[in-house]
């Protein structure tokens, strides 16, 4: 057992009686003396002081490490005392999996919060099983599989550990994660630790912002980020380009859009065609029929054959643009590139006829689609009721109604 300096002080003066660890008195017995002496008592006293509040420091980290030691997770080997949906989940897990990556699935599939928490159970696995970063990539491949719900806390975990060795990659496919699920703050987290850990952010990390940010509402910081995207050295491609420009659809600005598309088509590089379709039903839901066409043809030159859906969004521009005339063309168009019009396409078609109240000319379109085995769908049979509703043809409108009905029942 050891003995502190101050009670080696009351070995040298046994006279005093000791108080707390300090000879009760002892500054008394040296007050007659130099100033040296008395110095030399004062601090001696001091240290005495200075070195018991240092034991109980020490003391209490030894408490507060036996009780750390308690709580730490303890590793048993999942037994047969488990629910029957745990046992179907452990059985899909593939017989040649490594023992190791089995042998946390089987944890992380039987963990309840009372067993402790599972950065405690991650680093166990770590401390016992040794892993390197392929059985970490199978774990993460088969909680994604399961779609479990520990899944992303498992993602994050393994970044701060040195077997995971972590890249860039890796940062990012968490973030990509956040974004799919609208989380900003989360993915914007993960953006700053990828950042404070040296790692530099590439096209598809950056990429991978401009989307969450655009979801987000958040244009300025989208422009920001796509920025800092030509500022690498490598050049943008169709996707770096295609999330600015669905960036600016969402923010209403579909003219700003366009000019990125522009500036993609002077580079020989196309967008994909769910790009072209957002950007012309932009410019169809605000009946910018000029706009519309523009994008229409530049989705021609993209290569990109114009399916029913994409005549629609056209037709239905210069409907609400005012110009029927432009209507009819494109539908007719249409029908000569050998696309079969839909519903919508038609009903479209007859609004503008019902616009310009030309009943034969409806007639006309009706009879033949007729000829060609085209029957008038849903939409469409409710412009028509409407439409012999306002002029009192009350015949009609049954036979219209009629004919649907019958429609349904067959289909």
């Amino acid at each position: 057992m050891g003995t502190f300096p101050c009670n080696i002080i009351y070995q040298l003066h046994p006279r005093q009686p000791l108080v707390n660890g300090i000879a009760e008195g002892s500054c008394y017995c040296y007050l007659g003396g130099s100033v040296e002496q008395r110095r030399r008592v004062f601090s001696s006293r001091r240290s005495c002081s200075q070195l018991a509040v240092a034991a109980a420091i020490v003391e209490r980290v030894r408490e507060t490490g036996s009780e750390i030691e308690k709580l730490r997770f303890r590793w048993v080997e999942v037994g047969s005392d488990i629910t029957e949906t745990q046992k179907q989940a452990i059985s899909r897990l593939p017989p040649k999996m490594a023992k190791r990556c089995k042998a946390l699935m089987r944890q992380i599939i039987c963990f309840s919060p009372q067993k402790g928490n599972l950065s405690d159970l991650l680093t166990a696995w770590v401390r016992i099983m040794k892993p390197k970063r392929a059985d970490w990539l199978l774990v993460l491949k088969h909680l994604r599989l399961f779609n479990h719900p520990f899944y992303i806390e498992v993602a994050e975990a393994a970044l701060l550990e040195k077997t995971f060795e972590a890249s860039t990659r890796d940062f990012t496919k968490i973030i990509h994660y956040y974004g799919k699920q609208n989380r900003l703050e989360d993915a914007e987290k993960i953006l700053l630790s990828m950042k404070e850990k040296g790692f530099a952010c590439d096209q598809i990390t950056l990429t991978t912002m401009v989307h969450i940010y655009s979801k987000a509402d958040k244009l300025n910081l989208a422009k920001q980020t796509f920025e800092e995207l030509k500022l690498l050295e490598q050049p943008l491609d169709k996707r770096s380009y295609g999330a600015m420009i669905m960036a600016y659809i969402r923010a209403g600005m579909p003219q700003e859009g366009e000019s990125i598309l522009r500036e993609m088509d002077a580079k020989e590089i196309y967008a994909g065609s769910e790009v072209y379709k957002a950007l012309l039903r932009a410019y169809s839901m605000t009946g910018n029929a000029e706009g519309a066409q523009r994008v229409f043809d530049a989705i021609q030159l993209a290569a990109i054959p114009p399916d029913e859906k994409l005549c629609g969004l056209l037709i239905n521009a210069y409907l609400m643009a005012g110009q029927t005339q432009k209507v009819r063309i494109s539908f007719d168009n249409m029908r000569k590139a050998g696309l079969e019009p839909v519903d919508k396409c038609i009903a479209l078609v007859l609004a503008a006829y019902e616009k310009e109240n030309r009943l034969n000319a409806a007639l006309e379109l009706l009879i033949d689609l007729e000829k060609e085995n085209l029957m008038v769908g849903k939409e469409a049979s409710e412009i028509l009721a409407a439409w012999f509703k306002r002029l009192g043809v009350i015949e009609e409108v049954e036979l219209v109604l009629r004919e649907y009905a019958m429609k349904g029942a067959s289909g």
